[in-house]
Parts: structure tokens; C-alpha cells; sequence
């Protein structure tokens, strides 16, 4: 049997997924988390195939996160199941170690079959999400402003997208407010704008990715 756990700020869906696995003749889903670091405790010792997780799960606030997980915990394969946009989000999720990408209006049998198919060591993304990660690869850093960004900044622009304001996003961070204030200044000079409102539709406008 597979073994696999859900890591899920919702319950309904922890729940779904776990029921629909009830019984699955090679899927079983052993636990289900709310946060990350509840899913560290447990890796800590015990054994996992899968772990699908959602890039919105309390306590995940990096790329440096999963780039943890794959390391430290490399027979357990990472699949991303979340709402969270494809384009934005997937490309930076290969470069982690992420063995899968899938969006939560798929269905839960694509779901099934892409846990065996990373369970068996396959890749799974799709064609439009390779081709952007080739190309990527091959544009000069110039001709990609994200690519000024550390990984705090972009982690930083992601919740001013979200609609975060500088106090809550030093909350989530446990950062001091004046900190997020610093951030947000670099963020405005590196991508050429001068107010908030400018900087969330340059950023949505541009591959700036998680």
C-alpha cells in the first residue's frame, strides 16, 4: 500500500480526501495535518510514501519550507494540491523538489493517479508548465524581474497580492512591522513602481512565483 498523508487548513478537505481513499485498493491515507509543523513531528518518525499538501497550509510561508521537506525527508515523495495558481506558483515548486503539482478543481481520480505515478518516481506537471520552466531557463535574468527578488521579498509581495496588510503580514512572518515596511520599499525600486496598487498588478502581471 502507498502510504500518504494529507497536510490541509481545511478539514472538509482532509476529510474528502480521506474518505474517497476509504478502501482504495493501493492508497491508504494514514493521517491528516492543519500545520507544518505537525507534519514534521510526524515525518520525524514515521514512515510516508506521499505527503499532498496545500502551498496555503498554516506555518508553510516559503519555498524554503518544501526545499526542507525534500531534503530532509527524501523518501517521501511531495505532491502540491492546492488552489493556489499553476503559472504563479508550480514552476518554483519543480525547482523545490516537488514531485507534483496538482490544482484542487481536479478531480480526486487525477488526484489517485498522480500518487501512484509519484509514488513510482514520475514527475508530474503539465506540458504548459514544463514549457515555461524551459524557457524560463533560457531568458537572460535581465528579461525576468523576479529575479531581483530573494525569496523573503517574493514571499513578502505574495501576501500584498493576497490583500495583506504590512502588520498582518508581520504577524504571519513574526517579523517586526518596520521589517515589512523595509520589504516593501526594495520591492517598489526593484520592479520599478511607486505605490502598493502598482506593485500587486505588476506582480500579477509578471511570473512572480512562490
Amino acid at each position: 500500500m502507498i502510504q500518504v498523508c494529507i497536510a490541509d487548513n481545511q478539514p472538509v478537505v482532509c476529510y474528502g480526501v480521506s474518505s474517497f481513499f476509504n478502501n482504495h485498493a493501493t492508497i491508504q491515507i494514514t493521517n491528516s495535518f492543519s500545520n507544518y509543523s505537525s507534519v514534521l513531528n510526524y515525518l520525524k518518525s514515521n514512515p510516508v510514501n506521499v505527503l499532498v499538501v496545500d502551498l496555503e497550509l498554516e506555518g508553510l510561508s516559503s519555498i524554503n519550507d518544501l526545499k526542507y521537506l525534500v531534503k530532509n525527508y527524501s523518501k517521501t515523495k511531495i505532491l502540491i494540491y492546492t488552489n493556489l495558481s499553476e503559472s504563479m506558483y508550480a514552476p518554483n515548486a519543480i525547482k523545490s523538489g516537488a514531485a507534483a503539482y496538482i490544482h484542487k478543481s481536479s478531480t480526486l481520480e487525477t488526484l489517485a493517479d498522480t500518487i501512484v505515478k509519484v509514488n513510482s518516481g514520475a514527475i508530474v506537471f503539465s506540458e504548459d508548465i514544463k514549457a515555461k520552466v524551459a524557457l524560463m531557463a533560457k531568458q537572460n535574468k535581465i528579461d525576468r524581474p523576479y529575479r531581483k527578488l530573494s525569496n523573503r521579498e517574493i514571499e513578502v509581495l505574495r501576501y500584498f497580492c493576497a490583500g495583506k496588510k504590512n502588520n498582518e503580514i508581520a504577524e504571519i512572518l513574526k517579523l517586526n512591522e518596520k521589517t515589512i515596511s523595509t520589504y516593501k520599499l526594495r520591492l517598489l525600486a526593484k520592479l520599478h513602481v511607486t505605490n502598493l496598487v502598482d506593485l500587486v498588478n505588476k506582480a500579477k502581471a509578471l511570473d512572480i512565483l512562490f
